[in-house]
């Protein structure tokens, strides 16, 4: 009988999940000094081919979530993050993958997706891939501005010829 070969990352070169989607919030934007949310996204992928001549199906599982907020830092996480409604959190408060900017400008924000990968010789038996697969997002920008209040004695609603209305 012959054994199918050990598989390591980087022979699955021909096998690429599909890069994960990448959202924010407030979607675009964020303030200098408060926490913007980022949201990313990857399912599992199953797929079958040819590898170093066996017939073989490739299981990708997101294992990691590296963050790079465009502005010299990252950060990984076990998971791509949730929306502040459904951490049931109020807007602009830290999570586990929010960003907070100290300057305004436009910072390009990616993802990479790091999947652990298994693979199957046509057993049933799934075989555990030594490293990881990665695929990654991008061209989602973030504009961070600066928000400046002002204590007034009445909200516009009430006094339309009030300052800064």
């Amino acid at each position: 009988m012959v054994t199918p070969p050990d598989v390591t990352a980087a022979d699955l070169a021909s096998f690429r999940p599909a890069a994960p989607s990448l959202t924010g919030e407030p979607a675009g934007f964020g303030i200098v000094g408060a926490p913007a949310n980022v949201v990313a996204a990857a399912s599992e992928q199953v797929m079958s081919g040819t590898l170093l001549g066996w017939d073989v199906t490739v299981q990708f599982v997101p294992a990691g979530f590296v963050f790079d907020y465009g502005d010299g830092s990252t950060a990984r996480s076990t998971t791509g993050g949730a929306s502040w409604e459904s951490l049931g959190q109020a807007q602009f408060t830290p999570t586990a993958t929010s960003h907070v900017y100290r300057e305004r400008g436009t910072y390009p924000v990616s993802v990479t997706v790091q999947y652990a990968a298994y693979v199957d010789f046509g057993s049933g038996t799934w075989r555990p891939v030594t490293g990881y697969v990665t695929a990654t997002s991008g061209g989602y920008d973030v504009r961070v501005v600066e928000a400046r209040t002002a204590l007034v004695d009445r909200t516009c609603a009430e006094n339309p010829a009030g300052p800064g209305c």
